[in-house]
């Protein structure tokens, strides 16, 4: 029994997520589109190419959660799941889930992306264990702050390492699927990395440090990196 780490956008969806959530605030006209799309659309080139300030990103991309009342915002993020990411849910990210549970190993998404967002869309997954950057909430309200490191980058990897104190696992044969070189850190600290779908820079690492290398977008699922 491992540990099964997964990043989530792009890896085990088809898509973005916080890109994604963004676009839909501006589709619903929930916030100013031109200005809006525009600096949503920097942000995620900024993260493509590793080079996006985590804390100014958070700065924009919470701020809608502190202008709305929270029962709306549940209502747009049921709205965002059903239209915007039901369809980007990958059959094979399935049945390679499923795999790790049938073998009895602890699932775990690691994404940058916040909770609000993410938590719906794990769940769809069936896995009950998520670390993300977490919307600060107080008084019945969301702030546009968050609490403690964003889980970004190394932040993935300090925030890993606190779960862990807390938990009973251990990171003996672990693995990681993401496809971002954003994701490195932590690639670099479990026994069984794997890029999936990968972007340029991480599929070149990935080729030079003799990496597994998987798509979850076409066909069945991959095994061919699997053993037990």
């Amino acid at each position: 029994m491992s540990l099964a780490i997964f990043d989530l956008d792009n890896t085990l969806i088809a898509d973005d997520s916080d890109y994604l959530w963004g676009q839909f605030l501006v589709d619903q006209g929930i916030v100013d589109k031109d200005q809006y799309e525009q600096a949503n659309a920097k942000f995620y080139d900024d993260y493509k190419q590793g080079t996006l300030d985590i804390v100014e990103f958070l700065r924009f991309s919470l701020q809608p959660l502190a202008d709305n009342d929270p029962e709306q915002l549940y209502q747009w993020r049921t709205q965002f799941i059903e239209e915007s990411i039901k369809p980007l849910l990958l059959k094979p990210a399935q049945e390679l889930i499923s795999k790790h549970r049938d073998r009895g190993d602890t699932l775990l998404v690691i994404t940058a992306t916040n909770r609000f967002v993410t938590e719906p869309i794990v769940k769809m997954y069936g896995i009950e264990n998520l670390l993300a950057t977490t919307p600060e909430f107080i008084n019945g309200r969301y702030t546009g702050g968050f609490n403690g490191t964003p889980c970004f980058r190394e932040g993935k990897v300090a925030l890993l390492k606190e779960w862990l104190e807390s938990s009973t696992e251990t990171m003996q044969n672990s693995w990681f699927y993401s496809d971002s070189h954003n994701d490195l850190p932590l690639l670099t600290l479990v026994d069984n990395p794997v890029a999936v779908d990968p972007d340029e820079q991480l599929s070149q690492f990935a080729r030079e440090a003799n990496w597994p290398v998987i798509s979850l977008r076409n066909g069945a699922c991959p095994t061919h990196h699997f053993h037990k």
